[in-house]
């Protein structure tokens, strides 16, 4: 099996972190060295002498490791269950290459330029659509009569939540997002994983770190630091937590009263029993369909289960509950690769009595990220950080969207 070299993940890291702290982040932004490094390391094997010192110097490996460790993380990566990666050469005919260089480059990979720019810049734009899934729509270069050879990578990271979310309407209480005329849309978990929360102490500050683990082995780093400290240090620093440059103190370990950069461990009062967890609150970061059953309850056989009685529902609970919702999301998408298609139906039902009173506490650990915040995408194995980026403008929430049935 092919995996990720863990030098080269630590190489490749090394050169994310640094350029984290050059990135602008006042508009949001999202960047992947793992596209940038390989490229890096196939033109070193074929530079002279001053230009691979400089790339080998970028690259964090001398010039012999450099190409191979290139050539093995392109393959490492295409491998990678959740990840698609590519690299494409193109030239022109009358270019000469060597043949030892573009024998080591993955079969398929070079295509000619026919000197037709319009035609030529179709063709690049369609690699980049069918490399990415449609994700990017054109390759990022403007081709002009002297451009005689393009390389170029894709890379396409994907991942399902081992444990889903649930849509909630986020109302910043502080900060840059407080007061927008809309809500956000937020996603909402409680589970009892704590250590996906941990805090950092860093150079920079604080720094609170969530791990939103996917079932691929690829996991999502949310970080989130003082609102003084700028994106790229954010990153930067979440960087290092990698690879322990700064230890990190998991959710299991923080003591009650601890608090971070929106993270509190506190107490709470629950109706029954329950161990430790964590609440997570996070901004969501796109045809569908709304249907309220109730617009036609009686085709759906649900008119007398809203006439306003409350004892409709002797068989599910002893408790005076009604039916007061009867909701159903449905999406669909139709592209050139396949169909999907979801559905989700909810039926609401209240508790038309006083609420019991709660007689036990459990401990909560608390984060909710309601102001700008930084993310890297993560290979769970190696650490190697596949796509890090900085959210400045999340989603509205949809105010004619109904509020979703929490069971």
């Amino acid at each position: 099996m092919v995996t990720v070299n863990r030098a080269t993940a630590r190489a490749v890291n090394a050169l994310t972190a640094r350029w984290a702290r050059t990135v602008p982040g006042a508009d949001g932004t999202v960047f992947a060295t793992p596209g940038v490094w390989p490229l890096l390391g196939l033109l070193a094997e074929g530079a002279d002498a001053a230009v691979r010192g400089e790339l080998t110097e970028a690259l964090g490996l001398p010039r012999d490791r450099a190409a191979r460790a290139a050539r093995g993380l392109l393959a490492a990566l295409d491998a990678t269950d959740g990840v698609d990666a590519a690299v494409g050469l193109w030239t022109r005919r009358e270019l000469p290459l060597d043949e030892g260089w573009l024998a080591k480059l993955p079969a398929g990979t070079h295509g000619l330029l026919s000197g037709d720019l319009d035609a030529d810049a179709a063709a690049l734009d369609r690699w980049a659509r069918e490399r990415t899934d449609g994700l990017i729509r054109s390759l990022p270069l403007e081709l002009a009569p002297a451009t005689w050879l393009v390389l170029a990578s894709a890379l396409v990271v994907r991942t399902e939540w081992e444990r889903p979310f649930r849509d909630e309407r986020l109302v910043p209480g502080a900060g840059p997002w407080q007061g927008r005329k809309r809500a956000l849309a937020g996603l909402v978990r409680h589970d009892t994983a704590l250590d996906d929360i941990g805090l950092a102490r860093t150079p920079d500050g604080d720094l609170t770190e969530v791990k939103v683990r996917g079932g691929n082995g690829i996991d999502v780093h949310l970080l989130l630091g003082d609102p003084s400290l700028a994106a790229g240090e954010v990153l930067g620093a979440g960087v290092g937590l990698l690879d322990g440059t700064y230890p990190v103190e998991p959710g299991s370990a923080l003591a009650l009263g601890t608090t971070g950069p929106g993270l509190a461990v506190t107490e709470t009062r629950t109706l029954e029993p329950r161990p430790p967890h964590v609440e997570l609150t996070v901004p969501r970061f796109t045809v569908t369909a709304e249907h309220d059953l109730l617009d036609a309850a009686a085709l759906f056989g649900l008119g007398t289960a809203t006439d306003g009685s409350d004892r409709h529902f002797p068989g599910v609970g002893s408790g005076p509950l009604r039916l007061c919702s009867a909701r159903q999301s449905a999406t669909a998408s139709f592209a050139a690769t396949g169909f999907e298609a979801a559905a989700v139906t909810a039926l609401g039902i209240e508790w038309m009595g006083l609420p019991p009173e709660p007689e036990h506490t459990s401990t909560v650990v608390r984060a909710v990220l309601d102001r700008p915040f930084g993310f890297l995408a993560v290979h769970r194995a190696t650490r190697l950080v596949l796509a890090a980026g900085w959210v400045v403008e999340p989603e509205p929430y949809d105010e004619d969207e109904p509020p979703d049935f929490t069971p």
